[in-house]
């Protein structure tokens, strides 16, 4: 049964976040201060792993060797609808796991293809994501912005953005 839910969990993830190509990835810096870049996605399936391709020797790895924690977010604006997952990341040097993920647009920044030495994968263990999923139309947001106006209340949060805890 805790597979099954596990598995359910997993598909909710994956179905917010199939098809972005851009994530932001964020780790601690040596200073003990978040730091924050974009990432091109890699994800052909969720299954409590995310991927992404990166250069050896970067100031990320560096990061990660120190303090492991990661949190990866994405939003999609457009559909008001926004993941962090949260979890531990590590680097990984598998040459066909390289391969596996490989894609030809990647090619822009490791030009001699997935084995070229200076590839690496990171991966992110999740531990547990947040995502925040019920957009409110435009009709829903003009009541609730006409009711505020009105009254000075604002509307409840669950109101307006549904907020879901997963733990893998």
């Amino acid at each position: 049964m805790a597979d099954a839910n596990r598995q359910t969990d997993r598909q909710k993830i994956w179905d917010l976040i199939k098809g972005e190509h851009i994530a932001v990835l964020i780790t601690i810096g040596k200073d003990g201060a978040f730091d924050s870049r974009p990432m091109g996605c890699l994800q052909k399936e969720f299954d409590g792993t995310l991927w992404f391709m990166t250069f050896k020797g970067t100031p990320k790895l560096l990061e990660i060797e120190r303090d492991a924690r990661a949190l990866v977010s994405y939003g999609r604006s457009k559909h008001h609808e926004f993941v962090s997952l949260s979890g531990y990341a590590r680097v990984v040097e598998e040459r066909d796991q390289v391969r596996s993920l490989w894609n030809e647009g990647l090619r822009v920044w490791f030009p001699d293809g997935p084995d070229s030495p200076d590839v690496a994968l990171l991966a992110v263990d999740v531990e547990e994501a947040r995502a925040w999923t019920k957009p409110v139309s435009a009709l829903a947001y003009a009541y609730y912005y006409v009711r505020a106006r009105l009254t000075g209340k604002a509307p409840a949060p669950e109101q307006i953005v549904c907020e879901q805890a997963i733990r893998l």
